[in-house]
């Protein structure tokens, strides 16, 4: 083998300071930290881009103070001070107190050789040393941060040493070129992939039982690459072999055993000669790989696409941070030598609408150095031409559906409550086109200030897509508004909301029985890292379900399902292991519905075991958007250069070399094409597919509406409710506490977040869920109640198209168990459980639902609960109770306990909140994920024990006491709304409601 393989260039320069020292030479060096998040790595504190920043782990077990960023110069250098600037977008991690050191000895640094503080301010900070001091390793260190909190960041630290300019080696990008700059060859780029691999084996061993097929690990007998692929080609000619449809493979068979005979003379220290039958042996597989008779296409659907210049699961969906350039194609002769890129939109010419008379253009294979800031702004040089984002085929291979955003317009993020328009420039926004596949025909299908993407051709000749449209932000910081499922006519017209879910929603496709699968972001009252899991609707968007893995902990699964996709043929999904604070890449992986659910990886399998998990494993954003043509056959892009921690969140640009790839389940990988300037995304083989049968639409109305379902309801409210049925609330996952009589299901509704929930909130809705002290509490709504039968049933009206969740009531009023999740109904629709998180596989059967007592009348009108409920309101629920029992008294006593008045307000809030919420209120549910039972809201507060056994001479009457409780179930909530002059209304004791419901 070459010995240049092993030389692999891995220094990237990023741009300069805005005012740089000067320097005659540049060195590189090496970067070392207590701490550091995925995305904020510690070179990025010297990687002269004062754009990027090194910001230690925050949220869960956050690390505290000192944190420390040790550099190892390579050798002694005479430094004579320093240079801090803070990160430009916050303060969040801007050092105050610190500590510098110089020494020889990395693990002795002895006595600091300067200390102080540091000024609040985003500027260049230029610090002198007493003394110029000459050593190898410098030691910056962070006591004490100018908020308070535990983290440290850094935008650029640049140290002083007259004629050096220091810059830190890139730790996360891994250029596949030798010395000299040339490229190396795919297969070079295999064998050193795989020779990384086999460094894995411990890894891979402890993951045994989660790999979908063993022969894609490493085994003990592996000991080079040529191990591995003489192994995994014997797998792949056995399988195809028997194959419907599968050609002679009779030579290459001859060929693999003559290869794998030269391979046991040949030791494995020879190096060389082991590389060339290697090369042999790839070009064997290729043969067998493309003898696959479910390739019965030679043409692929694909556009390029570079990834987005900021790296998030939500920001990389906005037009505002698309970097301009791509197109979308086909690959003729795709298997073949010399396979054919055409231009589907040489020569197409929108019809009609706003671009009517214009071409799509992507512009140029390299972007221009524009850069997002993660609050809705981008700047930078103009761009020419625009972006392409998720193709769609149509069944009978004729249409394509395609997004598109022009990336031009106003540059800034528009902030308003306006809930009928969007918060981009129409230019800054996907948009949603279609074309037939020859280019004719190139319609726009959706227009405005909203991004509309992922459009998905339904078997009711309807288009699926995510749009802005529903409203909303994402509660755990910065300027992110939400997406959620919609569809459309095949026009164009009748925009139809199918979720009203308040979060994130991703990637739409068809399951097999003709139902839409798609990504939620589920995180009522829990930490906003996980739950990014496949849910199922019907094509109507009735009745949404989490397939699995909504209520597992982070570590245990995937970060986010992706790119899901039914497998043909089969009840199993394809998809991608993605990273939050990151992009739609990473492992592929195998799910399957039919498992139950075990909170951790039955229902899941890896396929590509070599690439853990990203962010929540350390995995690498490597693999995406897999297509699936059977359950061991997928065509996929691959990137092998992006290592665990590039593309991770923030504005460090990998635009990634993702090519299209011929990949199985048993490690095997073909490169089918590549543009060497910029990724491929989204391959679909250009063939036509089996319709999935279309169930009728319910919820539209019509003649196709189910009339026994609009007959539960009143005339005049048909259009705007459903109903909801439980057949036994004691049907739970958890036990319930011994005695335990639930009375009653509260109903709540959840409301979108109508500002952002960043610095820019103009305040707090309560006191953070100790389990999601990354999000803003969801404000909520009390709807009413209705009544549970002796057996444990429920039969309710609830309004339709609003985003609901659920407590079971016992016989004093309080909540025992609440969910910590969502769904809706909608118009029409009758939504049944089997009971109270109940276990996904136990659904209700028929016999059950006729024989529930709540099933054999009419459905029970909800009870409105008391004033401040609805809208949620603590001045008006709970401070009048305040006022008449406990003002007073706690003013005038001698022991001067705790103000429950109203006034001073601080923080936003009543003096009695602040002085209630943390040691009597109930914001801790004890575990991050679910909800125990009898360990909820005024049963587990010490505001309430106090309140039952008597304090002093309190007598509150029974609604009095209501209103506490109610107030502890809301998880002690002070606001009902979100807006700054709505929440005002609130605080001067007035009704308010919000903008966005």
């Amino acid at each position: 083998m070459r010995t240049s393989l092993v030389s692999l260039l891995a220094v990237m320069v990023l741009g300069l300071l805005s005012q740089p020292i000067l320097a005659q030479k540049t060195v590189s060096v090496t970067v070392r930290t207590d701490s550091e998040a995925p995305g904020y790595e510690g070179h990025r504190a010297m990687d002269g881009n004062p754009s990027t920043l090194w910001h230690t782990v925050w949220g869960g077990s956050e690390p505290t103070h000192p944190h420390q960023i040790i550099v190892d110069l390579g050798a002694p250098y005479e430094i004579s001070g320093f240079v801090y600037r803070a990160r430009p977008d916050g303060g969040n991690g801007t050092v105050k107190d610190y500590e510098c050191y110089v020494s020889d000895n990395k693990k002795a640094f002895g006595q600091p050789v300067v200390k102080g503080t540091l000024e609040d301010r985003h500027d260049d900070q230029k610090v002198k040393f007493p003394n110029k001091v000459k050593g190898r390793y410098v030691c910056f260190r962070a006591l004490s941060e100018v908020n308070g909190k535990a983290w440290t960041s850094i935008a650029e630290l640049q140290l002083i040493s007259a004629g050096v300019r220091f810059l830190a080696k890139d730790s996360i990008g891994l250029p596949l070129v030798r010395e000299d700059g040339t490229p190396l060859t795919e297969l070079e780029v295999q064998y050193i992939s795989l020779r990384h691999d086999l460094r894995k084996r411990a890894n891979m061993r402890k993951i045994a039982d989660e790999i979908y097929r063993p022969e894609a690990s490493i085994v003990e007998t592996d000991r080079d690459p040529l191990d591995v692929v003489l192994r995994r080609t014997a797998v792949l000619l056995a399988d195809v072999r028997e194959l419907t449809g599968a050609p002679d493979l009779s030579a290459q068979q001859k060929a693999l055993a003559e290869l794998q005979a030269d391979a046991q003379k040949t030791e494995v220290e020879e190096d060389e000669a082991r590389f060339k039958i290697y090369e042999e042996v790839c070009r064997v597989r290729r043969e067998i790989a493309l003898s696959n008779p479910l390739l019965d296409f030679d043409e692929i659907l694909f556009i390029k696409h570079h990834r987005s210049i900021y790296n998030h699961m939500c920001d990389q969906y906005y037009g505002m941070a698309a970097a301009p350039g791509g197109g979308l194609y086909v690959l003729q002769n795709a298997f073949g030598d010399q396979p054919i890129v055409r231009d589907v939109l040489a020569d197409s010419v929108v019809q009609s609408g706003r671009l009517g008379g214009k071409r799509l253009e992507g512009g140029p294979n390299r972007p221009p150095a524009i850069s997002f800031d993660g609050q809705g702004n981008v700047s930078g040089p103009k761009a020419e031409g625009g972006s392409f984002l998720s193709p769609d085929l149509s069944f009978d291979a004729k249409e394509i559906v395609f997004a598109y955003v022009e990336c031009t317009g106003d540059p800034k993020h528009r902030h308003h409550t306006d809930a009928s328009r969007g918060h981009w420039a129409e230019g800054r926004c996907y948009h949603v086109f279609k074309v037939n596949v020859d280019g004719s025909g190139l319609k726009q299908l959706t227009d405005g200030t909203w991004n509309d993407f992922d459009p998905c051709f339904l078997p009711n000749d309807r288009i699926a897509f995510i749009s802005e449209r529903r409203g909303g932000y994402l509660r755990c910081g910065r300027v992110c508004p939400t997406y959620t499922l919609y569809d459309m006519a095949a026009g164009g017209s009748d925009i139809t909301c199918l979720s009203f879910h308040e979060t994130n929603e991703w990637h739409p496709s068809v399951t097999n029985d003709g139902r839409v699968l798609w990504t939620r972001w589920d995180y009522v009252d829990r930490y906003g890292c996980i739950a990014h899991m496949p849910w199922v609707t019907t094509l109507d968007g009735r009745d949404p379900r989490a397939v699995h893995g909504n209520f597992a902990p982070r570590n245990a699964r995937p970060d986010m399902e992706l790119d899901c996709r039914a497998i043909p043929n089969s009840a199993k999904f394809i998809g991608t292991a993605a990273p939050h604070h990151g992009q739609a890449y990473g492992s592929l992986i195998l799910i399957d519905p039919n498992i139950p659910d075990d909170d951790a990886m039955a229902p899941v399998k890896r396929i590509t075991p070599e690439i853990r998990f990203p962010e929540s494993q350390g995995g690498a954003q490597v693999y995406g958007t897999p297509w699936p043509l059977s359950e061991d056959y997928y065509l996929c892009v691959y990137d092998p250069s992006m290592q665990p921690k590039a593309g991770m969140q923030g504005r460090g640009f990998h635009p990634g070399n993702y090519g299209i790839y011929l990949v199985d389940a048993f490690g095997n990988k073909e490169l089918i094409y590549r543009d060497p300037e910029i990724a491929c995304l989204s391959p679909i083989p250009l063939k036509p597919r089996t319709r999935p049968p279309a169930a009728p639409n319910i919820a539209r109305g019509g003649p196709e509406t189910d009339p026994a379902a609009r007959a539960l309801l009143p005339p005049d409210e048909k259009a705007r409710e459903g109903t909801m049925a439980v057949v036994n609330v004691y049907e739970s996952l958890l036990p319930w506490p011994e005695g335990t009589e639930i009375k009653a299901i509260r109903v709540f509704q959840v409301l979108p977040m109508s500002v952002p929930s960043g610095g820019l909130r103009p305040h707090e809705t309560g006191h953070r869920v100790a389990s999601a002290g990354d999000s803003v509490v969801p404000v909520r709504w009390v709807l009413g109640t209705a009544p549970v039968e002796a057996d444990g049933s429920a039969h309710f009206v609830v309004p339709a198209n609003r985003e609901l969740f659920f407590q079971a009531i016992n016989e004093e009023g309080l909540a025992v168990q609440s969910m910590r999740s969502a769904t809706h109904v909608r118009e029409g629709e009758r939504l049944v459980c089997a009971g109270c998180h109940e276990p996904k596989h136990r659904a209700s059967q028929p016999s059950q639902e006729i024989a529930a007592l709540a099933l054999q009348r009419a459905p029970s009108r909800l009870t409105p609960d008391v004033d401040g409920s609805n809208p949620f309101s603590y001045p008006r629920l709970v401070q009048p109770v305040l006022d008449r029992h406990c003002v007073e008294c706690h003013a005038t006593h001698d022991k001067k306990p705790i103000s429950l008045a109203a006034e001073p307000i601080v923080n936003h809030w009543f003096t009695s909140y602040n002085n209630l919420v943390k040691g009597y209120g109930f914001h801790d549910y004890g575990n991050g994920l679910r909800t125990t039972p009898g360990r909820f809201g005024a049963k587990a507060s010490k505001l309430y024990e106090i309140l039952k056994e008597g304090h002093f001479d309190v007598k509150l009457s029974k609604e009095e006491m209501h209103r506490i409780t109610l107030w502890l179930d809301c998880t002690s909530m002070f606001y009902g709304v979100y807006e700054r002059e709505s929440g005002q209304a609130q605080l001067r004791g007035e009704i308010a409601r919000p903008t966005l419901q």
